[in-house]
């Protein structure tokens, strides 16, 4: 048997420190003692009338933080990026990683006063399992076999095939831990074990939270009351913290970024992250399905150019593979493609071509500055003789009209915790959400052997050779590794900002505190 003990060696603590202090904000607030009190309202850039506590449907920059302010996960993703105990205090894989008992943390208790048993955590997990699940997470315990309670304080996961990054599967957002009645959970009962309870949700207005007093995180959760309200229009989000009716927000729109950190009460707080800007082109189309043409591209788009203007510097150049510094596996040695309209040249010329005329569907939905993008890469690629068509989408739609349809387009990833999910989901053959609709069989032989590979150097060269293999066959423009920009009152304090989510994680609300 093989528990992870949770210990590092004196290299893999350097590597955390160092992480820590490239992903830190302007204004680290490391050695600040926290202090309890007060109430911190956030403005968050996102809100619907739809927004829910139902953990199968929770998929918004609004609904995503109530599930780390009211709720708890098995595991969790620290400030350097490394998944540790959270409702679970101990796992361990038996045999190979296909097999994995988690111990639950003992004396642990909902927001209704019931100790949570292994009884909640196979209702809560089960809930997105079976035919009828809804859960926009029933596709990450597919693989789950047999899940099953050893006793009060014990789960036993059996898995179809190996799987090493399992615990930081179960520590996605969607799988909170709720109390269960007779093998059931009520999903909209809003009743966790979480730092806050839930007091009011008002969809597409706000929510509001009180500390939980019995939180069995006595090192976390320090403001008395917090609120979360939906403000999408940026001039409202913004004018809201300049005037301080709000303590913080989560997105800053990146060209006043610069204004705003003149400003005495407020700091810019930033972390280079998972998220990346992408233009998927279809290999299964012509022209897109000979990689010279794909390479040829690949080297027609001045990066440098959308990070200065589109980004405002708020991100580093894409290197046509979703991984950034801000994962475990990032292969630094991978030199990152620069423009070059020569090399473009070459790679016509390789697929029988003079020139090249393509066409690129864009629009505001995909991120912002999509449309100011497309007329960029329009102007680049033409110097290596590529005509690009730019075609201005309609918003309404996007995703089901435009993205995974269109022969090349625009997207974006809100990267998620480990390489073998964003690999799984995105590139991997046959993967519902491949918007590249690339087959590569290496690729795909790796992806399976990694995924069950306990050796970590070994885990680290598989990962590395997908990111070539991705980048140099693959059918992703990655543009940008973006930065997530967001705006504090200058009384807020903090530690190093995790990078796997907005605002720390979007756990905020447990690890901040005022001045």
């Amino acid at each position: 048997m093989k528990t992870h003990k949770f210990a590092l060696n004196r290299r893999e603590a350097l590597v955390g420190v160092a992480a820590s202090m490239i992903m830190a904000s302007t204004n680290p607030s490391v050695a600040q003692t926290p202090k309890k009190g007060g109430r911190l309202r956030v403005a968050l850039a996102a809100g619907a009338t739809s927004d829910t506590v139902d953990p199968a449907v929770m998929d918004s920059a609004f609904t995503i933080p109530i599930a780390y302010t009211a709720f708890n996960h098995l595991t969790e993703t620290d400030s350097s990026g490394n998944v540790v105990p959270e409702l679970s205090d101990e796992w361990s894989s038996e045999k190979s990683p296909a097999e994995w008992t988690f111990r639950l943390r003992k004396g642990v208790e909902f927001h209704n006063g019931k100790t949570m048993t292994a009884a909640d955590v196979i209702a809560s997990l089960n809930y997105h399992r079976g035919e009828n699940s809804k859960s926009a997470a029933k596709p990450f315990l597919d693989a789950v076999e047999e899940l099953r309670a050893d006793g009060s304080d014990r789960i036993r996961v059996r898995l179809k095939a190996p799987n090493v990054d399992f615990p930081s599967t179960i520590s996605d957002y969607h799988f909170v831990i709720l109390p269960s009645t007779d093998g059931k959970i009520d999903p909209l009962a809003g009743i966790g074990t979480g730092p806050y309870v839930l007091q009011k949700l008002d969809p597409g207005v706000g929510a509001s939270f009180s500390r939980n007093s019995n939180y069995f995180k006595s090192d976390r959760a320090f403001f008395d009351e917090v609120e979360l309200r939906a403000v999408i229009d940026d001039a409202a989000r913004n004018n809201a913290l300049l005037t301080g009716e709000v303590d913080g927000i989560d997105q800053i729109p990146l060209q006043i970024a610069s204004r705003l950190k003149q400003v005495p009460a407020i700091k810019i707080v930033e972390t280079v992250g998972t998220e990346h800007n992408t233009l998927p082109m279809r290999t299964d189309i012509a022209p897109f399905n000979d990689v010279n043409v794909r390479m040829a591209i690949k080297h027609a788009i001045d990066r440098d150019a959308i990070v200065d203007k589109i980004m405002f510097g708020y991100a580093k150049p894409g290197n046509d593979n979703p991984i950034s510094r801000a994962y475990r596996y990032f292969d630094s040695s991978l030199e990152l493609r620069k423009y070059d309209p020569e090399k473009a040249k070459w790679y016509l010329k390789q697929a029988g071509l003079s020139s090249l005329q393509v066409d690129l569907s864009v629009a505001g939905s995909p991120f912002p500055g999509a449309v100011e993008t497309g007329s960029l890469v329009q102007d680049a690629a033409r110097a290596a003789g590529i005509e690009v068509n730019v075609i201005r989408e309609v918003d309404d739609g996007y995703w089901s009209n435009v993205w995974m349809q269109r022969p090349w387009c625009a997207a974006s990833w809100v990267g998620p915790a480990s390489e073998d999910w964003i690999f799984t989901n995105a590139y991997a053959q046959g993967a519902a959400w491949n918007d590249t609709f690339w087959k590569n069989e290496r690729f795909n032989q790796l992806l399976v052997h990694a995924r069950g590979e306990q050796n970590d150097n070994l885990r680290r060269e598989m990962y590395a050779e997908m990111q070539r293999l991705v980048r140099d066959d693959g059918g992703a423009v990655v543009l940008t590794y973006n930065s997530y920009v967001m705006g504090l009152r200058d009384n807020v304090e903090h530690g190093p900002l995790a990078a796997n989510w907005r605002l720390d994680g979007y756990k905020f609300a447990e690890r901040w505190w005022f001045s």
